[in-house]
């Protein structure tokens, strides 16, 4: 939330590719073909493709009936790859036929020098070739084949890889054992003993796949309260997949988990206010704040320093805020909206409050100073609005199911101290920008391959591990560049059709950075609110009001879509935050009144 000035943030990290292509060798007698689909005649069987980039096709073809075509859009360059079985200190070629305009063709993993081939212009199928030796402990290699940014879509066909098979891989054997621990209302944690030679696990929900691991636990969350389901797993390395196990019931219990605080309207409003400064819009009195707001979230707490996690929260100064009450006024009004069903939660960070728990000490100050806040001011709970640098991912940490950055495991952490220590009453709110969450469909982190922003997608561990306990999630649609949404297109900020992608990403969840192994999942509509200014001079991406109506018609009637076709209808979604009360009431309470005579159904 910006208290001065709108900020845009800027997609980072151009992935950098290319190479000198290589003089193709006769692959000798006792050389095997490796990749597997080569001829993309199997549909994508074998290869995986960012974003959804990659398609089959029936033209044009340079060998058999199909080919590859990869889209690239935006910054994503339609990269698709698959991995296979190789021997150490061996040689093999790498070739392929592709057409179209800087069209690469290459190996990486290869445990010597990655190589690359590329051609900057095909209009008619040309042959790429390469060759590689493998390092002393190298057994697979990554093969993949790509675009470039902001070109036209690419073919390609035929793909090879010519060299000593790897050691023969058997599937493995089915699992066995598989337990349920003891289910929430809306979540069971699996385990199961490891099978050898398995590298990965596939976990199923009544016979539908929900997961792919590598580990043998897994946590299914997003279960409905007071129902049934059946779980299988297998086993899986890369000559296939085992049986699936025998299947575990499990019933969740009833209640409420994951909408924890509850007391809220089945479509509620949420405010901020600026409780500590001005920020040209006036200050508001809490006895001021007009009853249409039903969460009201005090900004800001802020840090002593970055990485102290001390956090602290004062009222405005009376000589910025002429007209603020007393210490002892604010607090009779936070208990005179907690009589009327209203919630008033402390919101930590803001655009000028960067929050970095680098280490456990860190941690535990800012539980301590939080529960400092929550205490003195009798508050419901904990809006978590961390911008700027406050969260990002470390090389390598790669899966936001389990996370290793030490910022966001001890958020996590701290975040679930508060919450045992409050109880099922604790209401918990996250205000992330797109860049942290949306902007993980296409990226997370600095990439496999390095150069990207370690900030893009560094809610989505946060948010994943918090689901069970998080009352709402309002992404801030606004300050925010182009994002691609489900449909792989790229949407602006400022009119209906951006609200409607964004939130259907939440709803029915995605691939993370491209990966079909690893899907961020879909949130419950109750969990959910979208995020707004609420006037132009609140920040960039104002939406008129009719323009937010068709964002409600269409996610909850499916009316009003436009271009955008969800994924599914949400009735039940929560409702609508904005920055901010103080805006709002500059603007003569054109936001809220909106809001107050839409009919949800």
């Amino acid at each position: 939330m910006d208290r001065t000035r709108p900020l845009n943030l800027l997609l980072a990290g151009v992935l950098a590719a290319g190479g000198i292509a290589a003089l193709t060798p006769t692959a000798q007698a006792a050389d095997a073909e490796l990749a597997r689909n080569g001829g993309f005649e199997s549909g994508l069987d074998g290869w995986s493709c960012t974003a959804g980039s990659g398609a089959v096709v029936a033209s044009p073809v340079h060998g058999g009936t199909k080919a590859l075509q990869a889209t690239p859009a935006g910054s994503d360059n339609a990269r698709c790859s698959q991995t296979v079985t190789v021997k150490p200190n061996s040689t093999y070629t790498l070739s392929g036929w592709v057409r179209g305009s800087y069209v690469h063709l290459g190996a990486s993993g290869i445990g010597t020098t990655d190589v690359s081939t590329w051609t900057q212009s095909a209009p008619d199928w040309q042959k790429l070739a390469t060759t590689f030796t493998t390092g002393a402990s190298t057994t697979s290699v990554t093969l993949y084949t790509h675009g470039w940014y902001g070109t036209g879509a690419y073919h390609a066909d035929d793909l090879s890889l010519l060299g000593p098979g790897g050691d023969p891989v058997q599937p493995p054997g089915t699992p066995t054992g598989l337990t349920a621990g003891s289910p929430t209302s809306t979540a069971v944690t699996l385990t199961w003993p490891a099978v050898p030679g398995a590298t990965s696990y596939r976990l199923y929900r009544d016979g539908v796949l929900i997961a792919t691991v590598t580990g043998t636990s897994y946590t299914a969350t997003g279960l409905a309260p007071g129902t049934s389901y059946g779980f299988q797993v297998s086993a899986a390395n890369s000559a296939g997949e085992s049986a699936k196990s025998a299947s575990v019931s499990v019933t969740t219990t009833s209640g409420g988990g994951g909408t924890p605080g509850g007391g809220l309207p089945a479509h509620a409003l949420v405010g901020y206010l600026h409780a500590s400064f001005a920020n040209g819009s006036g200050y508001t009195r809490m006895a001021d704040v007009p009853d249409s707001w039903d969460v009201i979230n005090l900004a800001f707490g802020e840090p002593t320093s970055v990485t102290s996690g001390d956090i602290r929260f004062r009222l405005c100064p009376a000589t910025e805020c002429p007209n603020v009450e007393s210490p002892a006024d604010f607090k009779a009004a936070i208990k005179a909206k907690q009589a009327a069903g209203k919630k008033v939660l402390i919101s930590i960070g803001g655009q000028n409050g960067q929050v970095q728990l680098s280490t456990t000490a860190a941690r535990d100050t800012f539980v301590s100073s939080v529960s400092k806040i929550i205490d003195e001011y009798g508050l419901d709970g904990l809006d978590i609005d961390f911008e700027g640098h406050s969260l990002s991912l470390q090389t390598g940490d790669t899966d936001f199911r389990n996370p290793t950055s030490p910022v966001i495991v001890n958020l996590i952490q701290a975040v679930r101290t508060l919450k045992a220590k409050y109880g099922a009453a604790f209401v918990l709110t996250m205000a992330p920008e797109t860049f942290f969450v949306q902007l993980g469909y296409q990226y997370y982190g600095s990439g496999p391959w390095g150069g990207q922003d370690p900030r893009a997608g560094a809610y989505l561990p946060v948010i994943h591990a918090l689901r069970d306990d998080l009352t709402l999630l309002h992404v801030q649609d606004y300050n925010s560049g182009p994002v691609m949404g489900l449909d792989n297109q790229y949407h602006s900020m400022g009119g209906a059709d951006f609200h409607i992608a964004m939130t259907d990403m939440l709803l029915t969840g995605f691939p993370v950075a491209g990966n079909t192994d690893r899907v961020f999942p879909a949130l419950r509509p109750e969990q959910v609110a979208i995020g707004l200014p609420a006037s132009p001079q609140a920040g960039n991406g104002h939406t008129a009001p009719a323009e937010v109506n068709k964002a409600l018609n269409c996610l909850t009637r499916k009316t009003d879509c436009g271009s955008y076709q969800t994924h599914g209808t949400w009735p039940g979604l929560r409702g609508l935050m904005t920055w901010s009360i103080n805006w709002d009431r500059f603007g003569n309470g054109e936001f809220s009144r909106n809001f107050d005579a839409y009919a949800w159904s």
